[in-house]
């Protein structure tokens, strides 16, 4: 789906590697959310398709969650994270900025653009790290993009420190050039939150709080609801 918004689902690019090519593929992230105590639940890691990197940056995205939203209340929830339709095992931490985004989104009841595809490590601080293998990425969903026709609305998310990385071909560079598809770097998670969103992400103030009606302060208000 690369148009329109929807809640809990984001386009990720997963990598694939054969002995003499590696392309990037589209690739589905969705998370649900509710009421429960099972925390988040990987559920590629469920049925053994999980690498040891990735199943590390589903627990760094835990630990995001508790950093930002459990200093104050007892972190409840039941989520399930999953890569739709991808049947064999994936590994690489390169899908935990889509994760936490995809999360952020269900518990805000926030949609998520579907023309951004998103790529990127995070750290238990919020911060996107960079990851491999950027500029097959981008080419990956730019191809899809540009077989259904650029929009102008269409671009890829990846850690502003891959930028020296990209050697991106020059349909990609014109297509950029001329605003039909944009290339967004980012340093953290809110500024990913907000070019998805078209909402501010917003930072808590002096007395603890977030601005109303900002995606975190939605996401708090949520888990406040399910830890009463």
């Amino acid at each position: 789906q690369t148009e329109g918004a929807k809640v809990g689902q984001v386009n990720g690019i997963a990598l694939y590697e054969t002995e003499d090519y590696l392309f990037g593929k589209p690739c589905r992230i969705t998370a649900q959310t509710g009421m429960g105590r099972s925390g988040v639940v990987n559920i590629e890691r469920e049925v053994n398709l999980s690498g040891k990197i990735h199943d590390k940056g589903v627990l760094i995205l835990c630990g995001f969650l508790r950093t930002r939203f459990a200093q104050d209340k007892p972190l409840t929830l039941g989520a399930s994270l999953c890569i739709e339709q991808f049947y064999s095992e994936i590994d690489g931490d390169s899908a935990s900025l889509g994760e936490i985004c995809a999360l952020l989104s269900s518990l805000a009841d926030v949609p998520i653009r579907q023309g951004i595809a998103v790529t990127g490590s995070i750290s238990q601080h919020g911060d996107v790290q960079a990851i491999g293998c950027v500029t097959e990425k981008v080419l990956g969903f730019f191809d899809i993009c540009l077989h259904r026709g650029l929009t102008g609305n269409q671009g890829v998310i990846i850690p502003a420190g891959n930028l020296e990385d990209l050697m991106l071909p020059t349909k990609i560079v014109h297509a950029a050039e001329r605003g039909d598809f944009g290339i967004y770097a980012v340093r953290t998670v809110d500024r990913a939150l907000e070019i998805l969103t078209g909402r501010a992400a917003g930072q808590r103030d002096v007395k603890g709080r977030f601005p109303q009606g900002s995606v975190n302060a939605r996401v708090d208000e949520r888990l406040w609801e399910l830890a009463t």
